[in-house]
């Protein structure tokens, strides 16, 4: 069900009337019913998945608040299952193509094409990146183990963000289901505004530019320098009206019900560097690599070539969570190269400026 269809269209109203009609006590199941309803408009039998996932991390997140001296067994209980999914899902066959490549480039063996015929799931990247967080933040001591069911299988599948982010934590969405949210004219105005900017975004901007993207793309060489350049940019602006807007109708929708979504683009082509880009787009998972892998791995409290070499991982990871494909693999390493040349850029700059400074103060002392 897509945020831009008539069936949402529909839907959306229905739930907010209902929702508001409800006690209290009854709200958050009947969100999570609405939830699962939306998921299951798209592909009925994955939601087997998600109810997985959210019955291994609410007992794994238990056992760990319980068992302290076991919290490593079950952390990685969480991983496997979790990212397991994800990898059948949508790595299964790029990952037996790599190996194939391999034994054939080193002459080991020729082997036939493989390909098994599995349909990735809609929103799987974002739906388990979001539970995992939940796991690890109760591993590293972030917060204390969810007990109420309902309220941790709303925070895993809850329908506004559940597709496509922006990924929220659970120490921020968590302690929204238990606010009672009272029928607000001025944030249900807000919100509607929030989604309506985002459906423009995405209906006037991005559906607009995608028939003209693509033709050029599908056949480059038919086309010259400008024309390539001009589709390029037109890219640029398809995808952050594609993206943008439906985070920000996803905002939109949780705000009409009463709940806070975190900002997940904050005018990205507005940067000045490569950093400040993406301390910008897509805010939500470039803070989970952050947190989640690239702290873990030492972060900036390493040796500087240590620091570099983390930086190119993550954005390495990155690339691979966007697509399993080579082409996304070498995306995010254009993006570590980037990143890391500036770092290197900007760290030699500060110290000729040290040195400087240093020369005139000496020189006129």
């Amino acid at each position: 069900m897509l945020f831009n269809s008539i069936h949402f269209l529909f839907f959306f109203p229905i739930v907010c009337c209902i929702y508001f009609f409800l006690p209290y006590k009854y709200r958050n199941l009947f969100l999570l019913i609405a939830s699962y309803y939306f998921y299951m408009s798209w592909n009925i039998y994955f939601i087997g998945l998600i109810i997985f996932s959210t019955l291994v991390d609410y007992f794994v997140g238990i056992k760990m608040e319980n068992s302290s001296e076991q919290k490593k067994f079950y952390v990685l209980i969480s991983l496997i299952a979790n990212l397991g999914l994800l990898y059948i899902f949508k790595y299964l066959n790029f990952s037996v193509d790599v190996v194939r490549h391999a034994l054939e480039f080193f002459g080991t063996v020729s082997l036939s094409k493989w390909h098994y015929d599995i349909i990735l799931p809609v929103g799987i990247s974002f739906y388990t990146f979001q539970t995992l967080s939940y796991t690890l933040d109760i591993f590293i001591g972030n917060r204390k183990a969810e007990r109420n069911f309902t309220n941790f299988a709303l925070y895993v599948s809850f329908f506004p963000q559940l597709v496509a982010g922006p990924i929220e934590r659970s120490t921020n969405l968590l302690p929204e289901f238990y606010k009672k949210n009272n029928f607000d004219y001025d944030r249900v105005v807000r919100g509607a505004m929030l989604f309506t900017w985002g459906m423009f975004l995405k209906v006037a901007l991005a559906d607009r530019l995608a028939p003209l993207v693509d033709v050029v793309f599908q056949a480059p060489e038919n086309y010259k320098g400008f024309q390539l350049i001009l589709a390029s940019y037109f890219f640029s602006f398809q995808i952050y009206g594609d993206f943008g807007g439906y985070s920000l109708m996803a905002i939109g929708c949780a705000q009409i019900l009463g709940f806070n979504l975190m900002a997940n683009f904050k005018q990205p082509y507005l940067s000045q560097s490569v950093p400040e880009f993406w301390n910008r787009w897509h805010i939500s998972l470039s803070s989970w690599f952050r947190d989640y892998l690239y702290i873990p791995l030492g972060g900036n409290r390493v040796s500087n070539r240590r620091n570099l070499l983390n930086i190119t991982i993550v954005f390495v990871v990155s690339g691979i969570w966007h697509g399993a494909n080579y082409t996304f693999i070498i995306w995010g390493g254009i993006h570590a190269a980037l990143v890391v040349s500036h770092n290197i850029i900007s760290t030699r700059l500060k110290k000729i400026e040290s040195k400087s400074a240093h020369f005139i103060v000496s020189y006129f002392h």
